[in-house]
Order: structure tokens, then sequence, then C-alpha cells
């Protein structure tokens, strides 16, 4: 499919448009796709979930219709899932989760695609999806040839990637194998899990608990736009910290024991700075989880942009610390 002047999909539901917008339905599909348009402008997007445009894309917008998963191998502990790009992440958890198969539960109601989480590495309540990514496999955009990235390879990070640094805009991952678990080991360290998924736990159960801890604190971006959490949860050396109680003379504030320092909640910093439910022009810090940033009333990509930017300078005034947006502005 190729559409000239087309809307582009986006969470926030800004009225954006692709100049060209053409979605493959094979890895060959695709490689033509390159061909034709190459040394233009280019953008592979998912469901448009961690996205700001903050104007109508002069440049061709590409997106996966390829949506499968299959089983590619497997032993007496462990299954590897090869899963499409275009694939939807949560409807690849629920399948997993019903079949007792482990390890992404904790991801469950994530906006966005395979493809995409895997760039971003995307994570909630303990677990990131770079836990279980075995490999991925890509396109180079410039001459169409592929490539299997191994997990190390990939130079996972915090919300980080290769693919969103030294090779940012350089391949298109088109699959993603994980090695995911037969024997249930739940993670029930973050929140409020533990007593949501029941004294004894499933990955369906844990799922389910997941998505009813989010459904409580974050807005159905069908009903109000949204990118789900728009900052980055800053990572403060213990030094920082203990000063930061000193100053403040609060020993409770919430963190969490992280390799390389301690991470503190954005929400909170973002709460205690008066932010939380306030609005600048139509967009909105969101009411029940400041750590969100909603399309409350049309708003227009500078209102979000101009209020993002208004909670990191007063988090940074009021704490000295620098928050920054998890959310890609193109």
């Amino acid at each position: 499919m190729i559409k000239n002047n087309f809307p582009i999909p986006n969470t926030f539901g800004l009225p954006v448009k692709a100049r060209i917008f053409a979605e493959y339905s094979s890895v060959e599909e695709l490689r033509d796709l390159l061909k034709r348009y190459q040394g233009e402008r280019l953008l592979h997007i998912g469901q448009g979930s961690n996205l700001l445009f903050t104007e109508d894309f002069d440049g061709i917008v590409l997106h996966s219709a390829m949506r499968r998963a299959r089983c590619v191998s497997e032993d007496n502990d462990h299954v590897w899932i090869e899963a499409d790009n275009g694939l939807v992440l949560d409807e690849l958890i629920e399948q997993l989760c019903d079949m007792g198969i482990s390890g992404l539960e904790n991801l469950s109601y994530i906006p966005g695609e395979v493809g995409a989480s895997a760039v971003q590495n995307v994570g909630a309540y303990g677990v990131e999806v770079k836990d279980v990514i075995e490999s991925v496999r890509a396109v180079a955009v410039a001459d169409g040839a592929e490539r299997v990235f191994t997990n190390a390879e990939c130079h996972y990070g915090y919300r980080d990637s290769i693919f969103k640094n030294d090779l940012r805009g350089q391949y298109i991952i088109t699959h993603v194998v994980y090695k995911l678990n037969k024997h249930f080991e739940p993670k029930l360290d973050y929140g409020n899990l533990r007593s949501e998924a029941g004294d004894k736990p499933t990955p369906m159960s844990v799922r389910e608990a997941v998505i009813h801890v989010r459904k409580q604190k974050l807005p159905e971006v069908s009903e109000l736009g949204s990118a789900g959490s728009f900052f980055k949860n800053p990572i403060v050396s213990r030094e920082k910290y203990e000063t930061l109680t000193r100053q403040i003379r609060d020993d409770s504030i919430p963190h969490y024991e992280q390799e390389g320092g301690i991470k503190i909640p954005a929400a909170w910093l973002i709460e205690q700075c008066g932010w939380k439910g306030k609005m600048m022009g139509g967009a909105q810090c969101y009411e029940k989880q400041p750590l969100v940033l909603v399309n409350r009333n049309n708003a227009t990509p500078e209102d979000i942009v101009n209020l993002a930017a208004a909670i990191c300078k007063d988090v940074k005034d009021k704490f000295g610390i620098e928050i920054s947006p998890e959310v890609n502005y193109i």
C-alpha cells in the first residue's frame, strides 16, 4: 500500500500527515520500497506510540503489515519465539500467557509493535524487553542487506539501543527472537503486583494484574491521546540522592537501586513541582499519573513540547535533576 498525503498513525491523536505512507507485507517488499525511495527522507514507525510529530513529515513513512509469530526452537526449559516487527506486542504477550509461556507478561498493555519495542527497549514493573531478546534480524536501509544482531550487539540500555544511537536510521528491524521460559518464575517486586497477582500466580494472572494496575493510572489512548510514559526516570549517584534527602529533609524519597546509581521516579519529581493535572494550551500533565502527558483539548504539537519543556525546567530548578523525554520528537 502506498498513499500520498496520508494521516500518520500516532497515539497522541495529532492531525499530522506523511507526504508518502507505504506499508509492506514481506521483507522482499520492504527491500523494494527502500530501493524505490533511496535517497529520500525515511521514517519507519510502529503504532506511533512513542513518537511526537511536531509537524507533517515531508518524506516517506514506512510501516510493516508483517504480523506473525512462530516457535523456532525449544528445549526442556525454554522456547524461542520469532515475531514479525509489525505484530502488536500486547497481542503476542496475550498469546504467550495463554500458553503458559513466561518472560514478557510484565510488559502487558504497553502500546506498540514488536519491532519498535526492540528499538526502544521498552520496560515496566521490573522487566525490560532486552531481558528476553535473543537476537534481532534487520535490513540495512542503504542496500537491503540482512544482518542478525545478538542481544549484546544491540547495546541495550535504559530505554535505549544501538538503533537509537550509532545505527540510528541505518537499519529496520524485521524480526525479533525471544528466549522465553516454560517454567514460571514471576517478578512481582514492583508496585502492588504481588497482591494483585494472587497466591499462586501464573503468567496470565500476572498479565491481568499488570493490565489492572496500568488501567488505574494510564489513560486509554483511544479516548485520551498520549504516548504512555513521556519521561525517563532519572538515575542519580548515591551522593546526589543523599544530598537531596538532606536538602528537602525527607529520607522517604521513592527510589530503586540500579547498576550505576539510584533511580528516582520522574512522576514523583514532577508531582512535587505541582504539575499534576495542570494544562498548557490543550496539553495536560495527566491527573492520575504525572509521568504521562495527554492531549486533553485538541492540543497542538507545540502545546505538548512547551509543557514538557516547562516540566523539565521546574524539576531541574527544584531538585537539580535533569529529566528527559522518553518520547522521540519528529
